[in-house]
């Protein structure tokens, strides 16, 4: 009986022993696994860039070999029209009901103009493209997912689509990973659509909270200076519609400060939307109907860009209503006074 107790436990012991061993081996191998998908994790997993939930690369030019460029427009070449940048599903208003972004089977790439942009890079519908002055350019990386791709619908193509270029150089064209598609770049800079863009032409994204603009074939801000600025103009001279009195003289800035209350409803004063205050040129929200003084009335001036660009209107007692003087959205008004002699 001890001889067949001590054969049976020291068989237990054995079998004991390489449960043990068998454990550990699969303890170091399990170690092994998670060191080495730690170490891919940290390099970026084989993946050039971060990535959305959604599959969205944000960074990271991608390769061209499988688009297919032609110069000239999709008319042009024979594209299907009901597709690509022409689809039901592409207009900007529509793509802001959707979660992911369209992908379209092509796109065009037309250096154009529109409102006050020139030159400003259009779509194949002649819609506006923006960039986004919180996205990156080297490298290319695009910051605006969730809500923000629902305003400004990012420009993709489908990995084997098509691009049409018309009067832009394709050294400026790249792309990002977006999704199951690649977005487009112009100079480095992801471009999108405005869903407040509602006919083709329409410029309402330009400086929207001061970083959105519309993209120049180069890549850089449309209507703006070499330097980046706006371009200089003198509040005081030309673009001046409706109720420019020129016998009253040249409106200058205002010595005090003027404050203006803007309104939704031109009929109802306590319709109050904001209030505009300071002197010389003041960039305002780019909402409202009209305007009126909220202290002493003096001589405005309303553009239609920031700081003071684009189209003008002179208001000589301060208040108005923007669309009878042709301007639908106020973004920035002169506070001034009629120059004494």
């Amino acid at each position: 009986m001890s001889t067949f107790w001590k054969s049976r436990n020291g068989t237990l012991m054995e079998l004991l022993m390489g449960v043990c061993v068998s454990r550990t081996r699969s303890s170091v191998f399990a170690a092994v696994a998670l060191a080495g998908s730690l170490l891919l994790t940290a390099c970026g997993g084989g993946d050039e860039g971060s990535q959305k939930a959604d599959g969205s690369n944000a960074a990271g030019s991608v390769d061209q070999s499988q688009l297919s460029f032609k110069s000239g427009t999709a008319k042009q070449n024979n594209a299907n029209l009901s597709t690509g940048d022409l689809a039901a599903d592409a207009a900007p208003v529509s793509q802001s009901k959707v979660s992911s972004p369209v992908i379209r089977k092509w796109v065009q790439l037309s250096a154009s103009s529109a409102g006050d942009l020139d030159p400003v890079v259009t779509n194949g519908a002649g819609f506006v493209l923006y960039r986004f002055d919180k996205d990156n350019a080297d490298p290319s990386k695009s910051n605006c997912f969730d809500d923000c791709q629902k305003t400004w619908p990012p420009l993709v193509v489908a990995s084997n689509g098509k691009v049409f270029i018309d009067g832009i150089d394709k050294s400026k064209i790249g792309f990002i990973k977006r999704g199951k598609g690649f977005q487009v770049t112009i100079g480095g800079w992801p471009v999108y659509l405005f869903s407040k863009d509602t006919a083709p032409g329409d410029t309402n994204g330009q400086g929207v909270q001061g970083t959105w603009f519309g993209v120049t074939p180069d890549g850089e801000r449309a209507g703006q200076a070499s330097d980046g600025s706006a371009p200089e103009v003198d509040p005081a001279d030309g673009g001046q519609q409706g109720g420019d009195d020129q016998s009253k003289g040249e409106v200058v800035e205002r010595a005090e400060e003027g404050r203006y209350k803007i309104v939704e409803d031109p009929n109802d004063p306590d319709s109050a939307s904001g209030i505009v205050s300071g002197k010389g040129c003041v960039n305002t929200p780019s909402f409202g109907a009209a305007i009126g003084p909220d202290d002493a009335s003096g001589p405005i001036k309303i553009w239609s860009g920031k700081d003071c660009t684009g189209k003008s209107a002179l208001l000589e007692n301060g208040s108005g209503t923007f669309a009878d003087f042709g301007i639908d959205k106020v973004n920035s008004i002169f506070i001034g006074q009629f120059a004494t002699n």
